[in-house]
This record gives structure tokens, C-alpha cells and sequence, in this order.
């Protein structure tokens, strides 16, 4: 979070030729698994901030068939671990934790600050 309580100037990664300022950090289409290597879902985007280029929510899509009842979250990057493979991305959470967390509709666009604090909240210690 930024001091003094301001939100993060967010965009969709699909929706802008902003160049991350990480380029590691472009991890959609990745599969995401929990602390227990237990799958959760998958990368479908990333929420950057416009002035620093870096990544800070991701949007995982998981469950569903074929796109029916699929599900979406967003995950702070704090919750991304170090080990970041080809094919996976790790977060420091088990799976029932961020399946229980906010449910969120990419469909509206970026997440109101309200959501934004709700989320940081979740997934914040203590």
C-alpha cells in the first residue's frame, strides 16, 4: 500500500503498451498454486500501477468448465513468492484462503478503492 492511505493508479496489463518496469513480473497465463503446491487457477491479468509500471494485484481466474462458473480473484504481488517458474507462480496462501476470498468481476474494470483496501486487508497478517 502507498503512504499516506492513496490508492494505486490502476490498469489492466491487456488494456495498455505500458512497458512493466520488471519485465519478469508479465506472469499471465501462468498457473498459480498455493503454499502446498496445491493449483488454484491461473494468470489472467495483472493490475499495474500507471506511474511505477510495476505489477500489484493479480486477477486468477479458477474453477468453472469451459468458462462456465469460472470465478475470479485478485491477489496483492506481495503474495506472489520468490520462486517464480517457466510455468507456475506460487503464492504464500493456501488454496481455501484465496478461493474464499472477495470474489471479483473482471468484467467492471479496475477495482474501486473500497475492494482494493478489502483485498489488502484479507491477505494482510493478524
Amino acid at each position: 500500500m502507498q503512504s499516506g492511505g492513496q490508492r494505486f493508479n490502476l490498469t489492466r496489463l491487456s488494456e495498455t503498451d505500458l512497458p512493466l518496469e520488471e519485465p519478469w513480473q508479465d506472469i499471465r497465463g501462468l498457473d498459480v498454486y498455493d503454499i502446498t503446491d496445491e493449483q488454484i487457477g491461473s494468470v489472467e491479468d495483472l493490475y499495474i500501477d500507471r506511474e511505477t509500471r510495476l505489477a500489484r494485484f493479480l486477477v486468477v481466474s479458477a474453477g468453472g468448465f469451459l468458462g462456465i462458473g469460472k470465478k475470479h480473484f485478485l491477489i496483492p504481488i506481495e503474495e506472489v513468492s520468490r520462486d517464480v517458474g517457466e510455468d507456475r507462480v506460487r503464492v504464500t496462501q493456501s488454496r481455501e484462503k484465496v478461493l474464499t476470498s472477495p470474489e471479483f468481476d473482471p468484467d467492471i474494470g479496475v477495482p474501486d478503492p473500497d475492494l482494493q483496501r478489502a483485498i489488502e486487508a484479507y491477505y494482510s497478517p493478524g
